[in-house]
C-alpha cells in the first residue's frame, strides 16, 4: 500500500487550496493521499484505492463530491452484481410500445465502486469499458456518460476474504493507485470528538462546479512539455521493461498516465510548463501497479524499485 509522506510541493492554485480544506474537514491527516486523489481527478483519470475497510473511503469521495458539486453513486460489489447493474439496460415499455433505456449506476460525475476485487468479471469489464469509453453501449446504442466522469475504486488487500486479483488490463486503466490507511492516534481522537455531535460532512463548502472542473482539467491538458522531458519520461519507462527484477514493464498507456499526473502537478503549482520533480513526485503511485516483478507481488518492493530507477536515470537539465 501507499504510504504517507511529507508532501514535497507548494500548492499556488487557490481553488485547489480551498478544496484540501474543505475536504480536511472530514478526512483529517491525509492531504497528501486526498492531494493526489485531485491530482488524478485534475488529471481527467480514474483512482485505485488499496485499504482495508472502514477507514474513509466512502468519506472521502462524498467530501470530494459535495466540494466540488459533483453527482456522486456507491455501489458495492459483490459477486450477485451484474454488467447491466453498472451500465443499466432496456426494458419493454408497454404503455408506449417501446424500448426504454434505464440508467445503471454509472450515470454520475464521481462513482465509488467499492471492493472491485469481489465481483465477477464480466462486471469488471463493464466498468472497464464506461471507464475506457466515457459511455455505454447498450443494445447497439451507445450513452454518453456525464462530464467531468471519475472512477474511484477500492480494493480490499488479497488477504480478505473474497477477494480475487484484478487483471493487469484492468489495473492499467487506473491514472494511479494510492492508500489511505489508518489514520494516526491523534486524528482517531479527533474523529471520536467529532462525531459525537455532528457529521462533519455536513460542514463541507461548495468550493467548485463541474464547468470551473472541465476549466482546470483543460488548462491541465495544455501544460506545456519539452522534448528533454518527452524523453525522461520515456527513459524511465525504458528502464522498467530492462530491469531484472522486473517481468512486466510499463505500457505506452502507463506512459500517458505518468506524463498527465505529471501536467497536474504542475498546475497546481502554478506552472504552465513541466519540470523532473512534478515526474518524480507522481511517478511510483502512476507505476508500481503496473509492475509485475519476478516471484513477488509486493507493492513495498515495487516501490523501492521505482526508487531506484528514479536515482539512477539521468534527470535532464536545462530547458
Amino acid at each position: 500500500m501507499t504510504h504517507t509522506k511529507t508532501m514535497r510541493v507548494q500548492i499556488r492554485q487557490p481553488e485547489l487550496q480551498k478544496m484540501l480544506t474543505e475536504i480536511s474537514k472530514a478526512i483529517e491527516g491525509k492531504n497528501d493521499v486526498v492531494f493526489k486523489i485531485l491530482l488524478a481527478i485534475l488529471a481527467g483519470g480514474h483512482v485505485l484505492l488499496e485499504d482495508m475497510p472502514g477507514v474513509g473511503k466512502t468519506t472521502l469521495a462524498l467530501a470530494i463530491s459535495r466540494t466540488l458539486s459533483l453527482s456522486c453513486k456507491r455501489i458495492q460489489f459483490t459477486p450477485d452484481v451484474l454488467p447491466t447493474d453498472v451500465t443499466g439496460f432496456t426494458m419493454y415499455q408497454r404503455q408506449s410500445d417501446k424500448f426504454v433505456f434505464k440508467k445503471g449506476v454509472a450515470f454520475c460525475n464521481l462513482l465509488l465502486a467499492d471492493e472491485i476485487n469481489r465481483t465477477s468479471s464480466k462486471t469488471q469489464s463493464a466498468l472497464l469499458e464506461l471507464m475506457e469509453e466515457g459511455a455505454v453501449t447498450i443494445d447497439g446504442m451507445t450513452y454518453p456518460l456525464p462530464k467531468p466522469h471519475i472512477v474511484i475504486a477500492t480494493q480490499n488487500p488479497l488477504l480478505c476474504v473474497g477477494t480475487q486479483r484484478l487483471p493487469e488490463s484492468q489495473l492499467d486503466r487506473f491514472l494511479v493507485r494510492l492508500s489511505l490507511g489508518y489514520p494516526s492516534a491523534e486524528h482517531e481522537i479527533s474523529l471520536l470528538k467529532a462525531r459525537q455531535t455532528s457529521n462533519p460532512l455536513e460542514d463541507i463548502e461548495i468550493t467548485a462546479d463541474t464547468e470551473i472542473l472541465l476549466e482546470m482539467q483543460h488548462e491541465v491538458e495544455h501544460v506545456y512539455v519539452s522534448d528533454m522531458i518527452y524523453q525522461y519520461i520515456v527513459d524511465l519507462v525504458q528502464a522498467t521493461r530492462n530491469h531484472s527484477k522486473i517481468r512486466l514493464g510499463i505500457s505506452p498507456r502507463g506512459s500517458i498516465a505518468l506524463m498527465q499526473m505529471a501536467k497536474a502537478c504542475a498546475w497546481a503549482q502554478g506552472r504552465d510548463y513541466l519540470l523532473p520533480d512534478d515526474i518524480s513526485f507522481v511517478c511510483a503511485d502512476v507505476f508500481c501497479h503496473r509492475l509485475l516483478l519476478h516471484g513477488t507481488e509486493d507493492n513495498e518492493q515495487s516501490r523501492k524499485i521505482v526508487k531506484e530507477i528514479l536515482s539512477t536515470v539521468p534527470v535532464p537539465e536545462g530547458d
